[in-house]
């Protein structure tokens, strides 16, 4: 069994055939995808759709949405945890986090986002997924803050030191598409170096495509596309498998539990517990 810790489905590149991508996702062996939230204007769609789709998924405002989000979107936020904090499917507070990368954001904005969202998290108990983009020392510090009951550090891509602070606080480590490249040579050596017990797959799809997806620029002028998905992930685990000389099968269970122990509501959707009932749209 593979789980994809990080998975957009309601993204609008699945629009024309979202179920298809999720029987292939079942057919290579994905059983568990979860559906992070970026703002509250898509909080009923992973909702729903992790109840559709047999998955879990995570309520938050992504830091590249913080700019757009309105007033309230914290109180949306937390309405909306508190609303369906029984729900067995709702795992983390996500995706939340600071991005340092994309040139113009209003960081003290993003910051404040996170912080509240930290908050949010360690009342309702949940872990969070974190969004870390040249931001891991700012996202450690307010972990040290506000500890949170560990959660994932998404497509993680710092150095080993941030790595073991985030370990250490109980934080499964993402890697997905971005490790298929042989010239990602910083975050191939993560992958291989890093205790077992960090590892956590993941797709990001439709975004950070694998290798063998990859168009470059006069490819996507000329119209081709590379759009990522989650049937994709049994073949990125056979690069971390080969990467580590484990068998895949291997990867696949120990990724699996990394995690479950880093969203612990993952382990109880895997027994014959009774679905809990989809409740109407947020008001």
């Amino acid at each position: 069994m593979w789980i994809d810790s990080h998975c957009h489905l309601d993204a609008p590149e699945f629009g024309p055939d979202r179920a298809a991508v999720v029987a292939r996702a079942r057919a290579a062996g994905v059983l568990r995808m979860v559906l992070p939230a970026v703002e509250p204007s898509n909080f009923d769609a992973v909702r729903l759709l992790a109840h559709e789709t047999d998955s879990a998924y995570a309520l938050g405002i992504h830091p590249l949405a913080a700019d757009r989000a309105p007033d309230d979107a914290l109180d949306i936020l937390q309405a909306a945890l508190a609303a369906h904090r029984d729900d067995p499917r709702l795992v983390a507070v996500g995706e939340i986090g600071l991005d340092h990368f994309v040139p113009g954001l209003d960081r003290a904005r993003q910051e404040r986002f996170y912080l509240a969202q930290l908050k949010l998290a360690r009342q309702t108990g949940l872990p969070v997924i974190l969004h870390v983009r040249r931001s891991a020392d700012a996202l450690l510090k307010g972990l040290r803050r506000i500890e949170v009951p560990g959660g994932i550090a998404h497509a993680f891509n710092g150095s080993v030191v941030q790595a073991g602070h985030f370990a250490a606080r109980g934080f499964g480590l993402g890697f997905g598409g971005a490790m298929t490249f042989e010239r990602a040579l910083q975050i191939r050596a993560l992958a291989t170096g890093l205790p077992e017990s960090a590892l956590v797959l993941e797709t990001d799809s439709p975004d950070i495509p694998p290798q063998w997806l990859y168009r470059t620029a006069a490819d996507r002028k000329a119209g081709a596309t590379s759009r990522n998905e989650p049937a994709e992930l049994p073949r990125i685990g056979a690069v971390l498998a080969a990467l580590r000389g484990l068998a895949p099968e291997a990867v696949a269970a120990l990724t699996a539990e990394n995690a479950r122990r880093a969203l612990p509501r993952l382990r109880a959707l895997d027994l014959p517990t009774p679905v809990c009932p989809v409740a109407g749209p947020d008001r």
